[in-house]
């Protein structure tokens, strides 16, 4: 028998003028992206910044369906239009944000686990991490540097 232990690493900031000039961009994307979700059923709107390697950033949001589970997360819309339209391209950071106006949100909106999966795809690859940035309604915003910090055991199809 082997027994393992995960140490997951992360950075936290108390508000968005903490964050770095290009963060804060990119969480700004993800805020205006979020105002054009469609969530009539959550009310949850969650937006979705990539930045990609040529500097372009590509936007996604939540979109929610009657006929549950069609919606996609704002995640895997922006990650699925950022490759679909420039595959060559990598993925340097993306970063989430979510509002609802029926609650303030103290937590960052961190991805399911079927986003987690795309995204350890697509960082498995580009062969280099990703750079994550999750914003909360309240103000706080957690930084993550590559996936194994958010899908320590990924399915990898070898």
């Amino acid at each position: 028998m082997k027994k393992g232990i995960i140490k997951l690493s992360y950075t936290e900031y108390d508000i968005l003028s903490e964050l770095s000039g290009k963060d804060r961009l990119l969480v700004d994307r993800a805020l205006q992206s979020a105002k054009n979700a469609y969530a009539p059923y959550s009310k949850f709107q969650v937006g979705a910044a990539i930045l990609l390697n040529d500097g372009k950033i590509i936007a996604g949001n939540n979109q929610e369906n009657a006929a549950y589970p069609s919606g996609l997360c704002a995640e895997r819309v922006a990650v699925f239009y950022a490759m679909a339209t420039h595959p060559k391209e990598k993925i340097e950071a993306i970063a989430i944000a979510a509002f609802s106006d029926d609650s303030s949100h103290e937590t960052p909106p961190f991805p399911c686990g079927s986003c987690r999966q795309v995204l350890a795809e697509y960082e498995y690859l580009q062969k280099k991490p990703i750079r994550f940035i999750f914003h909360a309604q309240s103000g706080k915003t957690v930084i993550i540097e590559g996936v194994d910090n958010i899908l320590p055991f990924p399915f990898v199809n070898n």
